[in-house]
This record gives C-alpha cells, sequence and structure tokens, in this order.
C-alpha cells in the first residue's frame, strides 16, 4: 500500500519510504489486536462515513462485535442537542487496506433507544428478508453499478480535456488504449480489493462515456447485497482518494448528450 497523492507530493524521499513501511506494517508479528474500520451511510442517503477501533483480537461474527456510537449532528442524522447515534454492526468484510486479521464491519444507525433512526433504510430491508416466506425463495440480485471519474480540482471527468470535450460516444465502450480508457489502474485495484474483502464483484467494464465505468455485484442473497454493494463503493471511495481522484455515483453527471450512470438491478 502506498500514501495517497497528496501526501506523496508533500514528502521527502526518505519519508515517503518510512510512511510507506509504517502503513505496510505486518501487525500479527506483535499483537493479537485488530483494527475494525466501521462504515455507515450518512445523512444525504448516498455519503459513506467510517471510523476505526482496536479489538483485542480477531472476530468473525458480527454479533459478536461491540455496539459503537458517533456525533450524528456532524453526519444530518440527529439534532445537536441529542446526538448520539448508536452503531449495529451488519456484516464483516476482510480490510484490503490493512491486511492481516483486520476488518471492515457495515452498520447501519440506530437512537440510543434502540429505535432506528430515519435514514437506517437497512432495517426494514432485513425484517422484509428474515421472513421466513420470503427466505425460503432465495431471492438472488445483481447489481450493476457505473460510476465517472473526475479530476479533483475541477470535478471534469478522468481524460477530458480542461475545460473541453473528447470526441463523440463510441469507441469508449469496453475500450483499450490510452486514448480512450481512462483510470484502468484504479479500477482493477477496486476489482482485487473487492476479491480480498469478501465482496461477490462478478466484473467490470468501461462504459459509454470516457471516464465512467462499471462494476457488477452478484448474485448476492437477500440482505446480502446491499451490503455488498455499500462496500464495493466504500472501497471505491478509498481508492479514488488514495489515487487523489473523485468518483461520483451522479446519474446525469454531465449535461448533454452523454451517458448517464445508473445502478441496474437484476432479480432471480
Amino acid at each position: 500500500r502506498l500514501p495517497s497523492s497528496a501526501t506523496l507530493r508533500a514528502l521527502s524521499q526518505p519519508a515517503m519510504a518510512l510512511l510507506t513501511d509504517l502503513l505496510n506494517l505486518d501487525l500479527t508479528d506483535s499483537t493479537e489486536k485488530i483494527i475494525a474500520e466501521y462504515i455507515w451511510i450518512g445523512g444525504s442517503g448516498m455519503d459513506l462515513r467510517s471510523k476505526a477501533r482496536t479489538l483485542p483480537g480477531p472476530v468473525t461474527d458480527p454479533s459478536k462485535l461491540p455496539k459503537w456510537n458517533y456525533d450524528g449532528s456532524s453526519t444530518g442524522q440527529a439534532p445537536g442537542e441529542d446526538s448520539e447515534v448508536i452503531l449495529y454492526p451488519q456484516a464483516i468484510f476482510k480490510d484490503p487496506f490493512r491486511k492481516g486479521n483486520n476488518i471492515l464491519v457495515m452498520c447501519d444507525c440506530y437512537t440510543p433507544a434502540g429505535v432506528p433512526i430515519p435514514t437506517n433504510k437497512r432495517y426494514n430491508a432485513a425484517k422484509i428478508f428474515s421472513n421466513p416466506d420470503v427466505a425460503k425463495e432465495e431471492p438472488w440480485y445483481g447489481i450493476e453499478q457505473e460510476y465517472t471519474l473526475l479530476q479533483k480540482d475541477i470535478n471534469w471527468p478522468l481524460g477530458w480535456p480542461v475545460g473541453g470535450f473528447p470526441g463523440p460516444q463510441g469507441p469508449y465502450y469496453c475500450s483499450i488504449g490510452a486514448d480512450k480508457s481512462f483510470g484502468r489502474d484504479i479500477v482493477d485495484s477496486h476489482y482485487k480489493a473487492c476479491l480480498f474483502a469478501g465482496v461477490n464483484i462478478s466484473g467490470i467494464n468501461g462504459e459509454v462515456m470516457p471516464g465512467q465505468w462499471e462494476f457488477q455485484v452478484g448474485p448476492t442473497v437477500g440482505i446480502s447485497a446491499g451490503d455488498q454493494v455499500w462496500v464495493a463503493r466504500y472501497l471505491l471511495e478509498r481508492i479514488t482518494e488514495i489515487a487523489g481522484v473523485v468518483v461520483t455515483f451522479d446519474p446525469k453527471p454531465i449535461p448533454g448528450d452523454w451517458n448517464g450512470a445508473g445502478a441496474h438491478t437484476n432479480y432471480r
């Protein structure tokens, strides 16, 4: 693992080498403790938040993880005078950034009294999927998540000329070549990170608009489909953060006759 692009620009070579070594420390050589990154959906319904805590040892069952809390007034999910929100761990994934026994924990959010907060859509979905009549049907989902990579300082698609436009759509879909395919290293890094984490990612491809890509998650069963798609999005946002690139899931990031982005849902 390497430091972020912004960090690299600010560091001398010796400092960069030391930071890289520290980022890649294997904790299993010195401690049984692990780092758990708790992930949740923020107040907009599309923003992801996370924070890390130390646990005494490896955990594979989310029911064995401690609940945690955060300041909901800082995420648009609680008023300032009563801001505590409780994180309930729901799914565990391997951490491709810290590796070892470290984990990512997908959570949903509740009041201290145990009531799901308004932005917690997972709660009702889990109730439906856990209904015996639903569970016996074993509903399969496949999600095709499209997204666009943007140049960080100008919020303009990766590979597009600054202040201008590329050639018309047509040659970019599933393309190869430096003049048609932009951001493949990010896409492949995300693909491998998902596989490492335990996300059932089934493929990737370049999309119709240059700078736009798609990944597919599935088939997944029931509530796991949502957990896996959100963790896949989290991994993508972390990887683009390191690369100094912005990812957007906006359905129409560029107005006019340019391809939009969706999350097509297949059901069986």
